[in-house]
């Protein structure tokens, strides 16, 4: 027995529908891992020293750029220099809340391009909330 069939057979067409959903699969797992701002993106410039710099442990990381902009925490919040102790105390709080048994480390990456009256009133904040501080410098030999 023949069959007639009235749908012609086209060779031209391909679905996308199954790339187009790997893509935006794709799209989502790279903006959910990767990190907003990276510390290279900044373009910091930090002061060069003969001494080698301690290694890094549980830290948390308050960078000024050359336009004296604070970033706070892994996720480099901008945050004004008012809000500097209420952030960092939050950053500990998640730090706790993460299971971290020592005092995380402030460590200062301040651009050497900052004026010296914007390091003092950030040094001196970070000094009043009692945890190790650390100034992030470059080493002369690299």
């Amino acid at each position: 027995m023949k069959y007639k069939t009235r749908l012609k057979a086209s060779h031209g067409l391909i679905d996308l529908t199954p790339l187009v959903d790997v893509i935006f699969l794709m799209l989502i797992f790279f903006i959910v891992t990767s990190t907003i701002l990276p510390l290279k993106s900044l373009g910091i410039e930090n002061p060069t020293l003969s001494k080698n710099s301690p290694p890094l442990m549980t830290q948390i990381l308050v960078v000024v750029d050359a336009q004296n902009v604070l970033y706070v925490g892994s996720k480099k919040a901008i945050i004004d220099l008012g809000s500097f102790a209420d952030a960092i105390r939050e950053e500990v709080k998640k730090f706790e809340q993460e299971g971290g048994t020592s005092t995380p480390t402030l460590v200062l990456s301040i651009d050497k391009r900052v004026s010296y009256e914007v390091f003092l009133k950030l040094f001196s904040r970070a000094m009043e909330l009692d945890l190790p501080l650390r100034l992030s410098y470059k080493n002369e030999d690299a």
